[in-house]
């Protein structure tokens, strides 16, 4: 019944934000693609449905003399049968047929893709079993990224900008931008560029993964959207070059002609106002174009153990919605409890044989908690680094409120950068960690191990 209840209220809400965001709907009569998520009682209740097959018209049935011999379906076409309905018996709600270009532009636009291109989805190639993945209840888009974004001076974004609002800080070479998690949980990607560089800014709000890619593949600059679809309670994104699926929360294509495709992640910290204006006085902030985003859509989120549209068991270890803060390289997975790092303040570690330390600084809130966003509880922010300086190994200790190494006295902040001191100006190298909810690191990295307290 409780899983019941929160599928109603969510659904309820992402039609709100999908109504609210001014989606673009297709004006085509293909019913499955515009209906809702169906209730999970419906999707428990379900019975495979076959492929409809495809008839003659009677007038070619008359005129097909002889009429040719049957003989069982070939090992290829079974394949190609599969490849056109994948989705046949499933619960994603959007048929193969909605994922060509002729009816993606109808979503999302001719501007965005060609629908005169002959492009489809290659449904033949995936690296997911398609029965994880489900219907988050939106048309594809249904949930508009934001193309082409505008930003704001900090003078401007501190005239609807709490001190302790969450936000994306992206910096690269002398630009820094900071993207209100208010916005993002609307729009979800960000498609934007910075210092050159082509960028897929991406927040999903149901895991509280906030990733930032570089939006290159083989020369190509891609556009992603927002499918609609889910894994692992997951944003499943989709390009609009070649159609394929790709998962958020690993920057993987995981549907499609780029399947196994891996997206260069950029370093990017969640963080509070009040942190990124002090570190990039001179920097932008994503506008919110006279809107009012400080209003949470998911009130509450962040304290259930039952999370949406996830049907896995939630990894026991932690609570399912309790915040880590991930690190992943090759054969490696840890997952360090951000309760546990607000406490040492600062953790010192040894990854895949590298030395890492963790800062951490009160004062951001959680966008998923109270509805008034500058109104919810306190999670705080940290970030992962290479403890060293031209060459120089080095050690950190906390007092009174500043983060300093003992080497040399100098003072560091949340990004890992000297603001005080004999190194003042100089920046730790960011190691590639990310804050999400337990239950969904857990569930893309199930070999994670849990940095556990050290002992006082």
């Amino acid at each position: 019944m409780k899983r019941f209840v929160w599928t109603g209220l969510m659904m309820l809400t992402l039609a709100l934000v999908a109504a609210q965001c001014g989606a673009a709907v297709s004006n085509s009569t293909d019913s499955e693609a515009n209906q809702p998520a169906p209730a999970l009682a419906q999707e428990a209740e379900a019975t495979d449905t076959p492929a409809p097959t495809a008839t003659v018209p009677e007038a070619e049935a008359a005129s097909a003399t002889p009429p040719p011999t049957e003989t069982a379906p070939s090992a290829e076409d079974s394949h190609a049968a599969v490849c056109t309905d994948p989705f046949a018996g499933q619960s994603v709600q959007f048929s193969a047929e909605v994922w060509t270009a002729a009816r993606l532009a109808g979503y999302a636009g001719a501007d965005i893709v060609d629908p005169d291109s002959g492009l489809a989805t290659d449904f033949c190639q995936h690296s997911v079993d398609y029965s994880e993945i489900i219907s988050g209840g939106p048309p594809p888009d249904g949930i508009p990224p934001l193309d082409n974004p505008t930003f704001d001076s900090i003078a401007v974004g501190d005239e609807w900008l709490a001190d302790v609002q969450p936000v994306i800080a992206l910096a690269v070479g002398d630009e820094a931008k900071a993207y209100p998690l208010g916005i993002l949980t609307r729009h979800e990607i960000a498609n934007d560029e910075i210092a050159g560089i082509p960028v897929a800014v991406t927040f999903c709000p149901l895991c509280n993964a906030g990733i930032v890619f570089k939006r290159e593949v083989n020369g190509e600059v891609l556009r992603f959207g927002v499918s609609g679809n889910l894994r692992n309670s997951d944003l499943v994104m989709w390009d609009n070059k070649t159609l394929s699926w790709w998962q958020q929360f690993t920057g993987t294509a995981i549907v499609g002609e780029l399947t196994g495709t891996q997206l260069e992640i950029i370093p990017a910290q969640m963080v509070a106002w009040k942190d990124f204006k002090a570190a990039y006085p001179n920097g932008q902030v994503l506008s919110n174009n006279g809107r009012d985003y400080n209003v949470n859509p998911y009130t509450g989120y962040d304290s259930t153990d039952d999370p949406f549209l996830f049907f896995d068991t939630p990894d026991p270890r932690l609570f399912a919605t309790e915040r880590v803060l991930g690190y992943f390289a090759g054969d490696t997975a840890v997952a360090y409890p951000l309760r546990v790092i607000a406490e040492e303040k600062i953790i010192e570690d040894t990854v895949d044989g590298q030395d890492v330390v963790i800062f951490y600084e009160p004062g951001q809130v959680s966008a998923l908690d109270d509805r008034a966003i500058d109104e919810s509880k306190e999670v705080g922010s940290a970030g992962m680094f290479v403890p060293r300086v031209e060459g120089q190994a080095l050690t950190f200790s906390y007092k009174d409120g500043r983060i300093t190494d003992n080497e040399t006295g100098s003072q560091w902040d949340v990004f890992g950068r000297a603001v005080a001191g004999e190194l003042s100006g100089q920046q730790l190298e960011p190691v590639i960690s990310h804050t999400h909810f337990w239950f969904a690191w857990a569930a893309f990295r199930p070999d994670t191990s849990v940095y556990e307290a050290t002992v006082q």
